[in-house]
């Protein structure tokens, strides 16, 4: 797939969300579809983001948002954007993401905020050391118990990714403290599948290291090419 080829595009009609949703199905392996067509149509009509990445015509990609505050200004919480697998590590996923951006900047949205699993290692990379997001909450099993092939037999701990859309400086760090690492499984997706018992002892160990000091007011600096989140803990 060439970047050349690739567009992407708002969507409104039920045809796309119906194809939209075959993608995410295709993604996740959900027995259950992680969105309905209603939901997507109402987004969409209501002023919110859905949106479609099409090769040659073909969906590769959907995302789709909600509008929402965060620290009281006008934001876009970013709720799923799934990309074929065939196409993921393509640069799609950073398209999109700056798709999402100009929408948001074009209507004078200050922010972009969505949830992230802290123990997949792509994500935290992208979103940190790519997209430059600030981390601003840990939530403990925030969507409850799931079913889809991705995160069964998990907990569905998030991080909470703010995007400033006016500003790419970093969050200010409070003076003093020290710099720890914080690291997360090669493959928890694989883990999972193969041995339950240590993702979970994985999950445990996250929350506990990185989700404790954030509720303490540590800070996500970083994150490391071997996997590990790097915090700012304040004195």
């Amino acid at each position: 797939m060439g970047d050349t080829n690739l567009e992407i595009r708002t969507l409104s009609s039920a045809d796309d969300m119906t194809a939209m949703i075959r993608v995410f199905q295709q993604v996740w392996g959900a027995v259950t579809a992680v969105a309905e067509v209603e939901l997507l149509c109402a987004i969409s009509h209501a002023g919110g983001y859905v949106s479609g990445a099409y090769d040659s015509e073909k969906l590769v990609g959907a995302s789709f948002g909600f509008l929402a505050e965060h620290h009281g200004e006008r934001a876009l919480h970013s709720h799923i954007t799934g990309i074929l697998p065939g196409v993921q590590r393509s640069g799609v996923g950073r398209i999109m993401k700056n798709h999402q951006r100009e929408w948001a900047v074009e209507r004078g949205i200050s922010w972009i905020t969505w949830t992230f699993d802290p123990l997949v290692r792509r994500n935290a990379w992208f979103n940190i050391e790519v997209l430059r997001v600030n981390i601003v909450e840990y939530l403990v099993n925030f969507y409850g118990p799931m079913s889809d092939s991705i995160n069964a037999n998990d907990e569905s701990d998030r991080l909470v990714a703010a995007w400033n859309t006016m500003d790419d400086a970093p969050a200010e760090l409070k003076p003093g403290g020290e710099s720890i690492e914080v690291a997360t499984p090669d493959d928890i997706v694989m883990l999972r599948r193969t041995d339950a018992s240590s993702a979970q002892q994985w999950r445990q160990k996250v929350r506990r290291d990185l989700g404790d000091r954030i509720a303490a007011g540590a800070t996500v600096t970083g994150f490391t090419r071997a996997g590990a989140y790097i915090v700012h803990v304040p004195s």
